[in-house]
Order: structure tokens, then sequence, then C-alpha cells
């Protein structure tokens, strides 16, 4: 009888050790009043934030029209890139690559538009619908229409592998993930509406890794999925609520963040999607947060959020238990 009791006590001590540990809490600052705006200038919903490698802050907002914002590392406003753009409908998401070429996806219009660094439109992917076409007729309960290649259904972010193909979440509409070459050229995608792994519901965010895997925030089924650069499977992460905004930092040793709107959390993980840590929660004070909407992270420890309740972009400083 004792011999039995200690190895029960033995099993039941094993399976406490190998119960998945909650992640620590990230102590971080808060600096909501990094922006300087001039006189009459406001910013509306943040739903873009992005940085380039000179420190520059670009917020890609949602105001009486849309607008992109740049401004100096310290946060000197410093000019409107593409006033009155005619892509510019309804901004969701500004990304800048390796070469400080600006790209903003804007939901509203169905465009990808890229800028370069000077702030002059070099490339646009899809179209935006013309003015003269009436909508399709509605019938609820229907499926959206066929998903159709070089075009985009409320497209929501872009990302990047190493050798300038960008990947493209697209979005409310069509589900699914677009890869085109660095030429603009349409390659292939993959993805449609659906629960299964490689099935996507709203992907409304997505990153790349160093090298070239895709990670994509597929929000509606409350996971991150990673694929390979020609759209093959890998695995998933369901360990982040809804993932609203994601972003990896730079190397060698990457990390991701993931935020999820609702509950105001932001999640760190490494790219196997173990938990690092967690921090943040919903609210309207510094340090809490009303629907991050993208995510810059320049550094493993300083990260630039944009949110949409509460009108603004917050730096954070990290500061991680070693």
């Amino acid at each position: 009888m004792r011999s039995c009791l200690i190895v029960l006590l033995l099993v039941l001590n094993a399976a406490v050790f190998a119960q998945p540990q909650s992640a620590p809490e990230i102590p971080f600052e808060a600096d909501p009043n990094l922006l300087k705006l001039p006189p009459n200038l406001y910013l509306g919903e943040a739903a873009g934030v992005a940085l380039n490698s000179k420190g520059h802050i670009f917020v890609y907002s949602r105001s009486g029209h849309t607008q992109l914002l740049e401004f100096g590392p310290d946060g000197t406003f410093l000019r409107i890139i593409g006033n009155d753009l005619y892509g510019f409908t309804f901004a969701h998401t500004v990304r800048i690559d390796r070469d400080d070429y600006i790209w903003c996806v804007d939901e509203g219009s169905n465009m990808v538009i890229k800028f370069n660094p000077e702030g002059r439109v070099v490339m646009v992917l899809g179209r935006k619908p013309e003015a003269v076409e009436p909508p399709a007729p509605h019938v609820p309960g229907a499926p959206p229409p066929p998903a159709r290649d070089g075009l985009f259904n409320r497209p929501t972010d872009v990302a990047w592998d190493p050798a300038g193909n960008s990947y493209i979440s697209d979005g409310y509409g069509n589900s699914r993930v677009a890869k085109v070459d660095k030429y603009g050229n349409w390659i292939t995608a993959w993805g449609k509406r659906g629960t299964a792994p490689g099935e996507l519901n709203t992907p409304h965010t997505i990153a790349a890794d160093a090298k070239g895997l895709v990670y994509v925030g597929d929000r509606g089924n409350k996971r991150i999925q990673v694929f390979d650069d020609d759209g093959k499977f890998l695995k998933q992460f369901t360990n982040v609520e809804a993932p609203w905004a994601i972003c990896i930092t730079p190397g060698p040793n990457q990390a991701l963040y993931s935020s999820d709107a609702m509950s105001g959390k932001i999640f760190k993980l490494d790219l196997d999607g173990n938990l690092r840590g967690v921090f943040g929660k919903y609210g309207k004070q510094p340090g809490q947060f009303g629907w991050i909407h993208e995510i810059a992270c320049p550094s493993e420890n300083v990260l630039y959020v944009g949110e949409l309740l509460n009108w603004r972009v917050q730096k954070l400083t990290l500061h991680p238990a070693h």
C-alpha cells in the first residue's frame, strides 16, 4: 500500500510540473504624447503606425479624410504624404520595407499603395471600384463574390520575404493571402474562409520572419497561422486570443508581438509560438489600450502601437526580467 501511495504522489507531482506555466507580466512605460501635431491638424483613428530606418514615425489615420502623416524620431511633425490621394479612402495599415519604401494598405479602396522615401507613388496593387459602378446588391447570408487574381476585397496588411516578394492579407472579403513579386506581378494566392488548418476567417494582420516564413493573424479563428513562402501550412499558435495586430522584431533573435483588441493585452512569443510574456489591458488611460490596430516593433523592447478608440499612438518601453 505504501509503495502504491509513493507511486501515486510521484505521478501527481509530475503532472503538476508538466502543466504550462503562465507567462510573466512584462513591466513597461508608456508615452501617449510622443506625437507633436501642429495647430489645426488632428489625429483620428490611428489605424496604422510604422517606423523607417531613420526612426521616423508614419501614422496612417482615419480622420475627416484618410491621411498619412510623418513625424521625426522625437515626434516632431514633418509632413503629410499623399494628401487627397485617389486611393486613400479608409486606412488600414502602413508598413515600411527594408529600403524605406512606404506601403499603405487601404481597406476602403481595395488597394495597396507603395511610396518611395520621398513620398511619391511608385506602385499600386489592386484597383479602387469606380464611382460610376453601382455596388452589387447584398443578399443576406449569401457568400461574398469569388476572389479574382490581381484584385482585393477589403485588404488588411502587407509583409515581405527576403527576396522582396509581397504577401497581402486579403482580408475581410476574400479571407486569403496573395503573393506578388517585387515587380508587382501576381504569383499566387492561398486560403479560403473556414476553420481548418490553412483556412482563414478575416486575416487581419501579417508578418514575415528572416527565413521568409509568413505569419498570418487569423483574427476570426483566434490564432496565428504560419506558412512557408508557397502557402504550405506549417503550424498555428492559439495562445494569443484574437490577433488584431502582429509584428516581428529584427534579428538575430526575433520575437513576435500580437495584440488582442478587446482585452487590450499584448502577447510576446518566440517564433515557435512559446509565450514569453504578456502585458496591457483595455482602457483609456496612458498604458491602457483601446483597440490596438497596428504594432511597430523596431526592437525587442520598444514598441509603437496605434489605437482606434483612443485616437493616439503610444510608445512603449518594456522592462522584462532577465
